[in-house]
């Protein structure tokens, strides 16, 4: 597959999995020295490994955030709990993963992280 095939199946995988609004903003906001950043995500996180057939898109979802979450990288977090819930996650998953955080990074980084996620959840009526 060639650097187009790539870069246009990787916006496919990106709006299924963050949606539309997130990458209409993500791209609106691209800039002559982000520009670089914006293909590299697009050919290679989204169209090399996120769509890659090893993984289903919800075990991908598990193993970001849980990375996320030990590496206290709230924004990108918050921004993926929303794409664990597109992937099919439901919120008491979400949890689960959390808790096996607290169990291998840490208390304090999954405190963090059930914060960050409780906040999306209840933004989008998926959480208590």
């Amino acid at each position: 597959m060639d650097d187009a095939e790539r870069t246009r199946r990787g916006m496919t995988v990106r709006r299924e999995v963050l949606g539309d609004e997130h990458v209409d903003r993500a791209v609106g906001a691209t800039t002559p020295f982000t520009e670089p950043f914006q293909d590299y995500i697009t050919r290679n996180a989204w169209g090399d490994v996120w769509s890659r057939p090893g993984l289903s898109r919800a075990e991908r979802s598990i193993v970001t955030l849980a990375v996320l979450a030990a590496l206290h990288h709230d924004n990108e977090l918050a921004m993926h709990v929303k794409a664990a819930l597109r992937n099919g996650l439901q919120p008491e998953q979400i949890s689960e993963v959390l808790l096996q955080v607290a169990v291998y990074a840490g208390v304090p980084a999954a405190n963090r992280a059930f914060a960050v996620a409780q906040r999306v959840l209840s933004e989008v009526g998926a959480g208590e």
